[in-house]
């Protein structure tokens, strides 16, 4: 679909990352070619099976990207988005993540294949990560080194989403303080908002304020172009179902590339969230500057993944290796 398929890609740059560990090592313990020695075939397994997916369904891969996002944003990125409820209920059943979140089968895939290979070596963190990258590279053809080392979580409280996942709602202050909290920097922000060019949303998360009542006064966010906010009304009456579901972008609406930052230079940003980018000098000039080069936001994209998926890692003696993504050990 790309040219070079990612396994035979893999094949060509994973040599080189094992070369340069020394220098690719985080300092949590997380490197590139973490599985090199212990399961070599650990990423193509992953890339393999996501790529099946993809195939089959190709708005997955914005579910695989959000998973990644959505397990890293809470306890840190350990797997504990995967685990199902049990005494308590656990992160996928928040209605932040549910019913919007998928994917959970194809995790559920590749980690019994790599069971089979070898038992008790790739956490379900790392995997989450991986498929995350893999689902990029089927979407758009991005592609980043993934750091692995990741041990999983015991513990998932779906009590812990709401505060923090931001809000739809957020505007450019929020957001960048929000993110900021999570050691990642307004550009950082604007640079993973960019995974909003594949993907749905519910109506209901975005007519309140941008279609029918903005900012509780009634009628729509002036900050919206007015031919595209046509077009949503006629998807997203006032009586509509909440299981109506439009892109988040009008463009390009399967494939992961910097069309998201041109609709908002058009005002056809369909969250708050999205279109609030133009309203502060710092991030207008980004988003301006991955309209006009969308090279730098691939390069910039892969580069913010790699920093968001060592949030708050557990790594070496800490947490578990999972034998089943649903279940602590």
């Amino acid at each position: 679909m790309w040219g070079l398929s990612l396994v035979s890609l893999l094949l060509l740059v994973i040599p080189l990352f094992v070369l340069f560990l020394s220098t690719t090592a985080s300092g949590q313990g997380l490197k590139v070619g973490y599985y090199y020695q212990t399961c070599p075939e650990a990423e193509e397994i992953i890339s393999q099976t996501v790529a099946k997916a993809v195939k089959a369904n190709p708005g997955v891969a914005a579910s695989l990207i959000r998973m990644h996002f959505h397990d890293c944003f809470v306890r840190g990125c350990d797997g504990s988005i995967l685990l199902d409820s049990s005494d308590n209920k656990a992160e996928k059943d928040s209605p932040v993540n549910n019913p919007s979140l998928r994917g959970y089968d194809i995790i559920d895939e590749a980690k019994a294949k790599l069971e089979a290979k070898c038992a008790g070596v790739v956490s379900c963190a790392d995997v989450v990560a991986f498929a995350a990258r893999d689902s990029a590279y089927q979407a758009g053809g991005l592609f980043w080194a993934v750091e692995g080392g990741r041990r999983d979580g015991r513990i998932s409280r779906e009590s812990e989403v709401t505060d923090n996942i931001p809000s739809p709602s957020f505007d450019v202050s929020r957001l960048t303080q929000f993110f900021a909290s999570k050691q990642l920097s307004q550009e950082d922000m604007v640079t993973l908002s960019g995974a909003h060019s594949i993907g749905v949303s519910h109506c209901s998360s975005f007519t309140g304020d941008r279609l029918y009542n903005f900012s509780g006064r009634g009628g729509q966010d002036p900050s919206m172009d007015s031919k595209y906010a046509l077009q949503l009304k006629a998807k997203c009456p006032t009586s509509a179902s909440s299981d109506i579901v439009v892109p988040l972008d009008p463009l390009t609406p399967t494939k992961l590339d910097a069309k998201y930052f041109v609709d908002l230079q058009e005002k056809r940003g369909l969250l708050k969230s999205d279109q609030t980018l133009m309203s502060n000098d710092a991030t207008y000039r980004q988003v301006n500057i991955n309209a006009k080069y969308p090279t730098i936001w691939r390069i910039n994209f892969g580069r913010a993944m790699v920093k968001m998926g060592a949030i708050d890692v557990s790594t070496g003696s800490q947490g578990e290796i999972r034998k089943q993504c649903r279940v602590p050990n």
